[in-house]
């Protein structure tokens, strides 16, 4: 197979909604560069992108897919992407390590809930971005209105550079304002025949040139002097000012398909490998300690992680950006992170699940090795001795949680090898060993999200499970001073058991003075693992508890912290002070004192106004402005307090706190609300108290448990 230098290649990345037509464009594409001979459709579940059963069953992308064509001396790959929101963390993986963003948008629905989601993303990495405006064979197909609303949504950068003739059932044909023709397609599609513009077109088409050709004009200041001696600019000065406009983010340029019928995919692929900038003409990459690696075939070798697949009868499967160099099968890299050498035994290109095998990539390629052993997705891989660590893909937090198990207690062990494996593949998917909380929980982006891994744990791994509510961490406190004392004494034939505790407890915070009335011979702060403080003073004087026996105590009261009195949490900040007690020459041992100081200490604390503490959410929603009332409604029954709202876009973002015990489901709740126009993201911020009659009914429901 033939190695393209990095001028050569163009990296890509197709985005947008669900149903906008992105698989059935990198079909078209694969067709167009011959390297298909028959388009597949997703209908017929045969296309090279979309090739898991999942995707069969759901006839949507659920994985993004790694694919490449070869056109016209260039080789671009792409990158065909899931629309929907749940999947996002395949979407932000492969918009980090492509040159340009091909934003699909649909001629029937114009600007969608979808596309403004991913526009976020690609706002975000600043990549230059390509719209195509898709389905205009469709017979509600409006280009004019999809084009309004784009301007509306993403600024005047919006840069025509087609528009079609007819839209509708009748689509034929497209008026190019850049080489100034008209593309007319036979009715299957595929090669078109290249016409005068018609005489009706002719007026609109030489305004729209006209606009063209000072958009690119206005990204050099040669070029604008270009333009004002001339008054126009040549198909090559357009394509130069075009680049410069791209890669600034002040021109999107937008493109006519039907990628079904295979129209316009040709011109588009012609205007990616001469327009749409490589790798090596983009911003050099960011390093972790905050220098930069420029792209360069010539620098030292270092290629960049950024998806991994496990198939149970394959392996691991590792993709790759060539950030650096030229890598070669054989080589020998280090990892950055963990030190250890990989070998790249093979290289691959991929299509879909075939593996093409290659000898070399070169910088700016994209490109697939098997079995690495010790490499992670977002981790770097170097050689020449060199240390060098690209920036990560920073994934979003999760937005909803269950707790999982096995329903056959055998595969528990299976189970938590399988997650590990998927987390691997999904970091966007994170798993949890909750000791506090007894579960197992899956944080994840949606309900959708937790349906495509049960069928994969189901289907792919043969493991039957069960999602069911997760328990909420709460924590434990006490509100005033209170205390205690416990007598510890058994008795069984020989040696016994004795001991006996005096101590106060009061709650803790931070800058409080030392407690009156006590000489401290030993104060000990812990830092908690779960949040909050202990703070342990030894007040004990005259011997009335041997020294040897105070970490035994403590011992105590720590184990009954880690399951409190009330509903089983965690306890954080409280001040204990142990002040008195009694011993037995003989029956006094560790265990009497533990046993004496855990049940002193649970007696203290319900004398000592206890509350329990509930984990609270900083959460952000983006919703259309006309439907902000009906979200900010919902929020305030699930016990939000409303903290600001900001304007984004055509958007409103209501940031509000809500406590994580109202957020199970919620993403499905404001799907429905906003009729899947409303996103959220939530992050852990604080412990607030839970009000009273919660705080009783969640006694109530420990002390039944406990008793049962």
């Amino acid at each position: 197979m033939k190695v393209y230098d990095d001028k050569h290649i163009k990296n890509v990345v197709l985005v947008g909604a669900s149903k906008s037509g992105k698989t059935t464009l990198a079909e078209a594409m694969l067709f167009e560069a011959g390297l298909i001979n028959r388009r597949g459709t997703v209908e017929e579940k045969n296309t090279v992108s979309d090739y898991h059963d999942i995707e069969h069953e759901r006839g949507s992308s659920v994985y993004a897919t790694t694919l490449h064509t070869e056109w016209k001396d260039y080789k671009i790959n792409i990158i065909d992407t899931p629309g929907l929101d749940d999947f996002i963390g395949e979407v932000i993986s492969s918009l980090r390590v492509a040159d340009t963003a091909v934003m699909m948008l649909n001629a029937e629905n114009g600007v969608e809930v979808g596309t403004e989601l991913i526009w976020n993303y690609v706002e975000k990495f600043q990549k230059p971005i390509i719209f195509a405006v898709n389905h205009l064979d469709h017979s509600k197909a409006d280009f004019e209105n999809t084009i309004e609303m784009a301007k509306q949504r993403f600024g005047k950068a919006i840069t025509v550079m087609q528009y079609p003739v007819e839209q509708g059932e009748a689509f034929d044909s497209i008026i190019d304002l850049l080489k100034m023709v008209m593309y007319k397609f036979p009715p299957q599609g595929g090669k078109p025949e290249k016409l005068p513009i018609p005489a009706s077109e002719m007026e609109t088409a030489n305004k729209l040139h006209n606009e063209l050709v000072e958009r690119a004009a206005e990204n050099d200041e040669k070029l604008m002097e270009l333009y004002f001696e001339k008054g126009t600019l040549d198909e090559d000065e357009l394509r130069r000012g075009l680049k410069l406009g791209m890669l600034h983010h002040d021109v999107y340029p937008v493109f006519c398909l039907s990628a079904k019928k295979d129209m316009g995919s040709g011109r588009l692929m012609g205007f990616i490998d001469n327009v749409a900038p490589s790798a090596t003409e983009l911003l050099p990459e960011k390093l972790t300690d905050g220098s930069e690696l420029p792209c360069d075939p010539k620098g030292p070798p270092v290629i960049f992680v950024f998806k991994t697949i496990i198939e149970p009868h394959l392996g691991k499967l590792s993709f790759f950006k060539v950030m650096s160099g030229e890598v070669q099968a054989g080589m020998d890299l280090e990892n950055s992170i963990t030190g250890q050498t990989e070998r790249l035994n093979q290289l691959f290109i991929m299509d879909g699940k075939n593996r093409n095998p290659i000898n070399k990539f070169s910088a700016g390629d994209i490109g697939a090795t098997l079995k690495l052993k010790d490499t992670q997705t977002n981790q770097t891989l170097c050689g020449n001795g060199k240390e060098y660590i690209v920036e990560p893909i920073h994934f979003p937090e999760p937005r909803i949680r269950v707790a999982i198990e096995a329903k056959n207690k055998t595969d528990d062990e299976k189970l938590g090898s399988v997650l590990s494996e998927i987390h691997q593949e999904d970091p966007t998917l994170s798993i949890e060993f909750s000791r506090e909380l007894k579960q197992i929980i899956l944080n994840a982006q949606g309900e959708l999200h937790l349906n495509v891994m049960k069928w994969k744990l189901e289907k792919i791994y043969h493991l039957d499970v069960e999602f069911s509510k997760p328990r909420i961490p709460y924590r434990e406190t006490i509100q005033k001073l209170s205390s205690a004392s416990y007598k510890h004494k058994k008795q069984s034939g020989g040696a016994g058991q004795f001991g006996e505790v005096y101590m106060k407890i009061e709650p803790y915070y931070a800058g409080m003075p030392e407690p009156n009335g006590h000489s401290i011979r030993h104060k000990e702060e812990i830092e908690l693992p779960w949040g909050g403080k202990l703070v342990f003073y030894n007040c004990i004087v005259g011997g009335v508890i041997d020294q040897r026996f105070i970490p035994s105590i403590q011992k105590g009261v720590m184990e009954k912290m880690q399951e409190g009195p009330l509903t089983g949490s965690y306890v954080r900040d409280v001040r204990v002070i142990v002040y008195d007690g009694k011993m037995h020459p003989v029956d006094s041992n560790d265990i009497s004192f533990k046993i004496a100081g855990m049940m002193a200490f649970k007696e203290a604390f319900h004398q000592a106004d206890p509350k329990i503490l509930e984990p609270i959410y900083d959460v952000e929603v983006m919703v259309p402005e006309e439907l902000m009332g009906d979200v900010v409604t919902d929020l305030q029954t699930r016990r939000s307090i409303i903290m600001g709202m900001d304007a984004k876009g055509n958007y409103q973002v209501i940031k509000a706190r809500t406590p994580l015990a109202e957020l199970d489901k919620y993403s499905t709740s404001l799907r429905s609300i906003t009729q899947g126009r409303g996103s959220y993201t939530g992050k852990f911020v604080d412990y607030s108290p839970v009000p009273g009659e919660i705080q009783k009914k969640l006694a109530e429901s420990y002390k039944k448990e406990e008793e049962h």
